[in-house]
């Protein structure tokens, strides 16, 4: 499984990004996880020639190959960062790649909280009718008093956050292959996603 692990942060010294490096090491025989990097993309400013960037094109192009996306979060004033927005932004500007994708949202917060705000946001956000992520259900990863959650290795000390991460973790990759089936089958299809139903997915549109 190839997935891509989004920094949501244009910060140097972030634990999300210690998150995400974490979990590519402790999930590789599990899946391939390239991390990407936003602190690198301009803001987002609608241009004349409606061409996005080429550092925003690469990343939509990673987005599209892989099976699904990890977005790591830190939380600013009960929100996202302004940089994970404009990236946001780019996304649904150009080719819209995370239409239909999976996504599994995690978090890290230097406070006890672990971005819970920030996180809810996030869903509502790529839910929105140019974004349409399919965000992994009823599971979120919270990580608190992150600062200290890291030992030199980068290795997560919190031994409950270590479990409590591997059992989402199997969930979204559970998550990835039903996606992957729906797709298949012409079920996400976007010209439909208006007329899809679970309902119909599961039961053939039968209900006992």
């Amino acid at each position: 499984m190839k997935l891509i692990g989004i920094v949501g942060t244009n910060s140097n010294t972030s634990t999300n990004r210690k998150l995400l490096q974490f979990m590519r090491k402790h999930f590789s025989s599990q899946a391939e996880i390239e991390i990407c990097e936003i602190k690198h993309l301009p803001a987002f400013d609608e241009p004349e020639d409606r061409q996005a960037p080429t550092e925003v094109q690469a990343l939509c192009e990673q987005i599209a190959a892989a099976d699904g996306v990890i977005i790591s979060t830190p939380e600013y004033d009960h929100t996202i960062p302004a940089a994970l927005k404009s990236a946001i932004e780019w996304i649904s500007y150009t080719t819209r790649p995370l239409i239909n994708k999976p996504v599994l949202i995690v978090g890290a917060s230097h406070g006890l909280l672990g971005t819970s705000r920030a996180q809810m946001h996030l869903r509502q956000i790529l839910d929105a009718p140019e974004l349409k992520a399919r965000v992994l259900p009823s599971s979120e990863f919270l990580l608190g008093h992150s600062l200290a959650a890291f030992d030199e290795s980068g290795d997560l000390v919190y031994a409950n956050k270590v479990q409590e991460l591997e059992e989402i973790f199997q969930e979204f990759q559970l998550f990835v292959k039903i996606n992957q089936q729906l797709v298949k089958e012409n079920l996400f299809k976007t010209e439909q996603s208006k007329a899809f139903s679970w309902e119909s997915a599961i039961w053939g549109g039968e209900r006992a």
